[in-house]
């Protein structure tokens, strides 16, 4: 785990060194200043003259201008380090995610990748800010300043060595009982935002119906249960604490006891007073290190589990991979579907696709009609290779598609998905997402062809139109044919339409199509409906049911063989015939 985070520091190395060596520095000076006090107050009970406490009261200053100089350059560094690794972190899992398959996307939701790359990224950015400079200080302080203590108070030292096992075998209880909450913790956040996601995409949904109250409601139990167990896991954090300052306290009075004792028994032989003030000195330094090691403690139980959360997306390989030696040329659009069956996991009980063959030439117009869960969509996004078949063989121009490079193919395969996307951003950037080198004639011609020209040129800013995120300031209908125009910039061989007409009206879906016919004759288009009136012009008509191709033909040919075909034929126009 560390290693693969690791990889995301890279030009903050300099930084993340350059940290631990001037917090090192500091702790050499601040440990060395009671030293030279005990010196300077040894000094002065000898009567010496004013020049020696000059020269003491320069060198104290001095290093204590030094000390701050280095703490300062210390947390410069430190800062510098630890935001960049975030950075490069973010980074690292947004590029790896955009490389992730559908099957990959499946295995992580949305909200908990939203969460990884948020809260997990900055529980880790100040556990590795914490680590760069506290849990360097930190032993260095214990270490120097026992050392000094040790010189300078002897014996009694040895308290410390007793306190410190206590506070470990503390420390490691906590921090093993607190473990497995926050693991709970974050998968339970991952649902919160889950939640959160989900109403706010839903909003409009919600105050159409009411809803607003059972929102409330729902997002209230979600929070109360994160807020339950974190205050499970901060009660048992908050045991460090006290734990820390009744360790602190019996050091405190253990050397005031019996460093007076000394003092006055041995008449400053064994101990004299400069020794003891910095005897004192020490143990302050000894256990607000202590202090500052158990917080750093805490920070890495909560980031320990992000890390775990965050190196599963850095490690996550896409389920779909490029050849070694990939086909970069599509030939044509024919499809061909010989043995394919598909289930969405190795897990799955069931075959989402079973037994397709089915042969489409270049240049054919194919529809596809079936109910809700007739896997549909699932057939479709094979041909792009958004998922790779689990039995039998996908080809497009007569080559399997897991020999092409991906990036040749789904240029060569456009897909108008059920759910359409607009980006923040002008009409134009959202087209040139089908062809980013696209003239303004080009553009033009697609939104003709999608019958989305005649609307955008109303906007008083035509295509320049600023579209807010999720295309929320224009219609369905108006998303569906600016998605229709952003495909067909991309000038494919293959033109999948999945169910995205369906707010557009009769009248605009048929001369979409008669564009279709009449200007991109060669393409092969795959259009997937649920009204029949959108499919029956097409070359051939499949019915699907239940994950299977049950009839196949043309329209006149399915509404005398196909009992589904016909049904739906006539539910869809049984108001027309009775008007007849």
């Amino acid at each position: 785990m560390l290693r693969e985070l690791a990889k995301s520091i890279r030009e903050y190395k300099k930084p993340s060194l350059m940290a631990p060596a001037f917090v090192s520095l500091e702790v050499i000076l601040e440990c060395i200043i009671p030293f030279v006090t005990a010196q300077l107050v040894n000094q002065i009970k000898a009567g010496c003259e004013f020049g020696v406490i000059v020269q003491y009261g320069a060198a104290l200053v001095i290093m204590a201008g030094l000390s701050l100089f280095c703490g300062a350059m210390a947390g410069n560094y430190c800062a510098t380090a630890s935001c960049g690794f975030a950075k490069n972190l973010r980074k690292d899992m947004f590029y790896n995610i955009q490389g992730f398959s559908f099957q990959n996307i499946d295995k992580f939701s949305t909200a908990s990748l939203v969460t990884r790359m948020t809260t997990d990224v900055m529980n880790v950015q100040l556990a590795y800010m914490m680590l760069v400079r506290l849990a360097i200080r930190c032993p260095l302080m214990l270490v120097f300043a026992f050392a000094m203590a040790f010189i300078m108070g002897g014996k009694m030292a040895a308290i410390f060595l007793l306190v410190i096992p206590v506070l470990g075998i503390g420390l490691f209880s906590i921090i093993r009982m607190t473990m497995p909450l926050f693991r709970k913790v974050f998968r339970k956040y991952d649902a919160l935002n889950n939640s959160i996601q989900e109403n706010v995409k839903g909003m409009r949904v919600v105050k159409a119906y009411v809803r607003e109250e059972y929102e409330k409601e729902k997002f209230g139990r979600a929070a109360e249960d994160v807020c339950h167990d974190f205050t499970r896991a901060e009660k048992l954090l908050a045991f460090n604490n006290p734990l820390m300052q009744f360790c602190m306290y019996v050091v405190m009075i253990f050397v005031l006891y019996f460093g007076s004792y000394t003092i006055i028994t041995s008449r400053g032989l064994d101990l004299d007073v400069g020794q003891f003030s910095s005897l004192l000195t020490y143990s302050f330094q000894i256990l607000s290190s202590l202090m500052m090691l158990s917080m750093v403690f805490v920070m890495i139980t909560i980031a320990g589990e992000s890390a775990e959360r965050i190196v599963e997306v850095l490690k996550e390989k896409s389920a779909i991979t490029n050849p070694s030696h990939p086909v970069m040329d599509v030939p044509d659009g024919s499809i061909d579907f010989d043995g394919v069956s598909f289930k969405y996991s190795a897990k799955a009980e069931k075959m989402a696709l079973s037994d397709i063959d089915l042969h489409i030439r270049s240049g054919e117009t194919i529809g596809i009609i079936g109910g809700t869960g007739s896997s549909k969509t699932t057939l479709i996004q094979l041909i792009s290779r958004l998922y790779d078949a689990t039995e039998g063989t996908v080809r497009v121009g007569g080559i399997d598609v897991r020999e092409y490079d991906m990036e040749v193919l789904r240029n060569q395969v456009a897909v108008v998905l059920q759910k359409n996307i607009l980006f923040s951003g002008t009409i134009k950037d959202n087209l040139r997402w089908g062809n980013k080198e696209a003239t303004g004639e080009e553009l033009v011609e697609a939104c003709r062809l999608a019958q989305a020209d005649e609307f955008v040129s109303q906007f008083p800013q035509g295509y320049d139109t600023y579209i807010e995120q999720g295309g929320t300031n224009v219609s369905g209908g108006q998303k569906q044919r600016l998605c229709i125009a952003r495909a067909l910039l991309k000038k494919p061989k293959i033109l999948i339409l999945d169910d995205s007409t369906s707010a557009v009206d009769t009248k605009t879906d048929a001369l979409i199509r008669k564009a279709f016919r009449e200007f991109i004759p060669e393409t092969t288009k795959i259009i997937i409906a649920q009204r029949t009136a959108s499919v029956e012009d097409a070359d051939r008509i499949l019915v699907m049911d239940a994950g299977r191709i049950v009839a196949c033909g043309t329209h006149k040919e399915l509404l005398e063989t196909s009992d589904i075909y016909r049904e739906v034929y006539t539910s869809q126009n049984k108001a027309g015939d009775q008007d007849e």
